[in-house]
């Protein structure tokens, strides 16, 4: 029997592989370390890092409706939608009242592929301030349409462990991962790969970063991805820093997205009610000229 070669892997690549891992994890700790001087705090590293750490939930199922309820919440974090949906109802969870307490069964079986029901029912009970639009593209018919897909989509499950068990067998699995917001975004009508990978990470599957705008921008300005890179591809980087820093896909999204957005949620008093301004410019700059 003829035995296999094997064939060595040159040295060379080996140093390029741990050059690379190193200027990873050099950039995560270049960008905590600037976000915790522009604090100008003297508990600065704590408060930067509670946003880093949350536990791993993954493998603590929540029942259907809070899953139903999340998917919508993370669903109107696009553009104007938060203002426009919650801050028009008083905070998503009042949707309850008109979604049979998120019980996607029903809200499927009462409005069916009828968007525009839904939306007259939604109208009359709940009484959103503001214009409601009726076109097509306006805001409150798609998500409208957001509602009923992922109703349809969730009575797939018999109930959430159902489905943290399918979620787990595609999280579980690194050449797998990027399948998971892949299906939920092209099962749901309005919520993309972005909005997918939130709504799974803020259920504490931590190995998910959002690619959102403010991280898309930094990672590009900086070099961690090419200009126009895809979400997807932008996860992958996230994925990426993480495996060299040693830490979640989450600390990577989160402490990125505080750089870029400025905005401290939990620490209303720190600047103007917890916001200390936009620092995406003054990070590339920074980071480029080091």
């Amino acid at each position: 029997m003829r035995r296999r070669r094997r064939f060595a892997v040159p040295s060379w690549a080996g140093a390029a592989q741990q050059s690379v891992m190193h200027r990873m994890r050099s950039t995560y700790i270049t960008a905590k370390k600037f976000l915790i001087r522009e604090l100008q705090l003297p508990h600065a590293a704590e408060i930067v890092e509670s946003y880093l750490v949350p536990p791993d939930q993954s493998n603590v199922p929540v029942p259907i409706s809070e899953l139903f309820a999340r998917l919508l919440s993370s669903a109107q974090n696009a553009n104007m939608k938060a203002g426009v949906i919650g801050g028009a109802i008083g905070g998503i969870q009042n949707l309850g009242n008109v979604l049979f307490d998120f019980d996607p069964k029903k809200v499927e079986e009462t409005f069916a592929n009828d968007p525009d029901r839904l939306l007259n029912h939604i109208v009359k009970a709940l009484r959103p301030r503001g214009q409601i639009r009726t076109t097509p593209r306006s805001i409150w018919p798609k998500y409208c349409k957001t509602i009923l897909s992922a109703a349809a989509f969730f009575t797939q499950f018999k109930d959430g462990k159902d489905f943290y068990a399918w979620a787990n067998y595609l999280y579980g699995e690194p050449r797998s991962m990027a399948a998971l917001p892949m299906i939920l975004a092209a099962e749901i009508e309005g919520i993309g790969y972005p909005l997918a990978c939130d709504f799974l990470k803020e259920l504490g599957f931590v190995n998910y970063g959002k690619p959102d705008v403010h991280v898309i921008e930094i990672f590009a300005g900086i070099g961690l991805c090419p200009e126009g890179a895809s979400p997807y591809h932008v996860q992958k980087a996230i994925s990426q820093v993480a495996e060299a820093a040693g830490v979640s896909a989450y600390a990577i999204d989160k402490v990125f997205w505080l750089i870029g957005s400025g905005k401290f949620y939990n620490h209303p008093d720190i600047g103007k009610a917890g916001q200390i301004g936009r620092k995406k410019a003054q990070f590339i700059a920074e980071f480029n000229n080091a």
